[in-house]
């Protein structure tokens, strides 16, 4: 079922729309959340929340595209849930922003710097700017959380290749930020 069909069956408000998003999107949404929480129960909590958010907030939404939109609210709904359980332990959410605090200013708060949206358009920007090897290198770590293992495995690489490359975006990164918005980060 194509994502224009499952937007009108939310804004129908048929029950199929769930099923039909849970199809399409689920297994989706389950990844996110598992590389994200690493307990079956609380990713499903998660997903059972997104569709429950989709049903909320389609109407008066009509996201596109669709994929971007659920993987956005399984995301956020899942660090939410990390936030509350694990406040103090070390998660992979927690190593994956220490390795960005290189390139985003540490003790303080970036918003106090500029906008965040504005931060969000630079990193999008930056995004860009990269091969789609790289990029989806970047994404697959500090977008969706994946370890270092299951990126290697992913993209037949070694693990010190993986790192490698990551340590180098992370460096690019941290350049552009210094170039087009005047952040340093010592």
């Amino acid at each position: 079922m194509d994502d224009q069909t499952i937007i009108g069956l939310f804004w129908q408000r048929s029950e199929q729309a769930i099923a039909a998003a849970d199809q399409k999107y689920g297994n989706l949404c389950r990844k996110i959340c598992m590389n994200l929480l690493r307990n079956a129960e609380d990713a499903q909590e998660c997903v059972n929340d997104t569709w429950h958010s989709l049903w909320e907030q389609i109407p008066p939404q009509r996201p596109d595209p669709l994929a971007a939109y659920i993987a956005r609210i399984a995301r956020n709904l899942a660090m939410k849930r990390i936030s509350y359980h694990n406040a103090a332990k070390r998660s992979a959410v927690i190593v994956s922003y220490e390795e960005l605090s290189d390139c985003i200013p540490s003790g303080q708060d970036p918003a106090s710097r500029m906008e965040a949206a504005d931060l969000r358009r630079l990193i999008n920007d930056f995004l860009d700017t990269l091969n789609p090897v790289n990029r989806n290198l970047f994404l697959r770590r500090y977008w969706f959380f994946d370890s270092i293992e299951q990126i290697a495995a992913g993209f037949g690489m070694t693990r010190g290749s993986v790192k490698t490359r990551l340590f180098r975006i992370r460096q690019d990164l941290k350049d552009y930020l210094a170039k087009e918005a005047d952040i340093y980060v010592g």
